[in-house]
């Protein structure tokens, strides 16, 4: 697997939302933030919209849950044409059961650390997850700064991951841009959340191709 670009449509305009998500069809995936308000404090979207999301998105969908109760549900989001479901480890109650229910949908299963939350809660049970999200901001909001101590636990998981002969995905959020990607993918990341750094540039798709071409140049 190369090097995997995934757009945030946090930073994307909402009024908008089906042509700002064609802008990104380079992508390899399209990232969708479900916040309730709750487990972090911002409000974005829902089942419903993640669901007609789904449907027009030309890339499979990458949802990130910020919220509460996520044993419940998760595997809604799988239903709803999710290809990849991430839940945080803080709000999980039992973390390897519903990874074992999303895969039974037939979703990736990826469980997400906040920067408080070492990563030694998660390595006895890698074989459960196809993906970790590190976050590398503070969950909640996009614009944050990166935060490049975070590169430890991107190294650790991909360290395990070799020492048990197998590939799991390692993805990370937050200030991800042409300035730090390198840094991620030298420490072992594969897969690239970029909100505002893709949106924000003139042309959206040329630069999700560029950030392609640095993270796989800085792995080589």
């Amino acid at each position: 697997m190369g090097m995997q670009i995934a757009p945030s449509i946090l930073s994307a305009d909402f009024a908008n939302l089906e042509s700002e998500i064609v802008k990104v069809d380079t992508a390899d995936w399209l990232h969708v933030d479900v916040m309730d308000g709750h487990f972090v404090p911002n409000l974005t979207l829902g089942l419903p919209v993640v669901e007609r999301i789904a449907e027009v998105s030309p890339m499979p969908i990458d949802a990130h849950l910020m919220i509460e109760n996520p044993d419940h549900w998760a595997p809604r989001y799988a239903e709803a044409g999710a290809a990849s479901v991430t839940f945080h480890y803080e709000a999980a109650k039992d973390p390897r059961a519903i990874a074992r229910d999303l895969r039974r949908l037939g979703a990736r299963a990826s469980v997400a650390l906040k920067p408080g939350t070492p990563v030694d809660v998660i390595l006895d049970d890698l074989v459960e997850f196809d993906m970790v999200l590190v976050m590398t901001v503070e969950p909640g909001f996009g614009g944050q700064a990166f935060m490049p101590d975070m590169m430890s636990k991107v190294s650790t998981l991909r360290h395990a991951s070799d020492a048990a002969d197998r590939h799991l995905w390692i993805q990370t959020d937050g200030g991800i841009a042409r300035d730090t990607i390198e840094t991620v993918a030298r420490a072992g990341g594969d897969v690239f959340v970029a909100g505002s750094a893709v949106y924000g540039a003139a042309d959206p798709a040329a630069e999700v191709n560029a950030l392609r071409a640095l993270a796989a140049a800085a792995r080589a």
